[in-house]
């Protein structure tokens, strides 16, 4: 609500939307059958601890506590600090171990998760253990609590046929032989949809045309150029 804040939304209704509301739709699906889901991010839940938690167990707090405090009213450097954190992939006692494949039967599946609360007080009762398991619109909803919480505007975006570029040319590539046979040649591949988030903030390092809604994937990431 300061307009001197990093973070400062001048429009109330998307100050209703994107920082108060605890209820929201994350949409999931393909392109031909898109199905809405009710998220509950209840971000004023007696979640602070929790998320304050999370940023002294991160990697960065680790490395050079001094530096992270000094850091924490920066929502580029906290956006980027909890992104990693969402997710366990990083040996930091991140909250959620993503798993796309197999069975599910021993920990909870997925598509069973309705809401952030459950999912961050089960972590901090596991002793901070990675909770099993997320996939991305769970990753993206428990991020969205988190940055809320912490007063950072943040909503969801979903995206049907999402590419999935492997040789880092910006295309997707598909080969076919002089009779019109398909090859499988490429590794390059399309999502049925992939679910990130965008949180809104000012980019004084980059200059005021950037500012406004900036990007984050919580979602654990593959290696890109090593």
């Amino acid at each position: 609500w300061f307009s001197g804040d990093d973070v400062y939304m001048s429009n109330e209704n998307e100050r209703q939307e994107y920082v108060l509301n605890e209820n929201g739709i994350i949409f999931v699906g393909n392109a031909r059958y898109i199905e809405a889901r009710g998220w509950y991010y209840g971000q004023f839940q007696d979640l602070l601890n929790i998320c304050l938690t999370m940023l002294d167990l991160s990697l960065y707090y680790r490395q050079d506590p001094a530096m992270d405090v000094s850091r924490r009213g920066d929502p580029k450097y906290v956006g980027r600090v909890i992104s990693s954190m969402i997710n366990g992939n990083d040996n930091d006692n991140g909250v959620l171990l993503g798993k796309w494949q197999g069975s599910f039967h021993s920990h909870e599946n997925p598509s069973r998760w309705d809401g952030s609360v459950v999912i961050l007080k089960k972590w901090r009762q596991d002793n901070y253990r990675p909770v099993q398991y997320g996939q991305c619109w769970v990753f993206a909803g428990v991020m969205c609590t988190v940055l809320r919480c912490l007063g950072i505007p943040t909503r969801l975006v979903s995206n049907f046929n999402s590419a999935h570029d492997v040789d880092r040319n910006l295309s997707i590539d598909k080969y076919y032989d002089s009779s019109g046979r398909s090859l499988n040649l490429s590794k390059d591949s399309t999502w049925d949809y992939h679910v990130w988030n965008e949180s809104w903030f000012i980019r004084p390092d980059l200059g005021r045309s950037y500012s406004g809604w900036q990007v984050l994937d919580a979602t654990p990431q593959e290696q890109s150029r090593g």
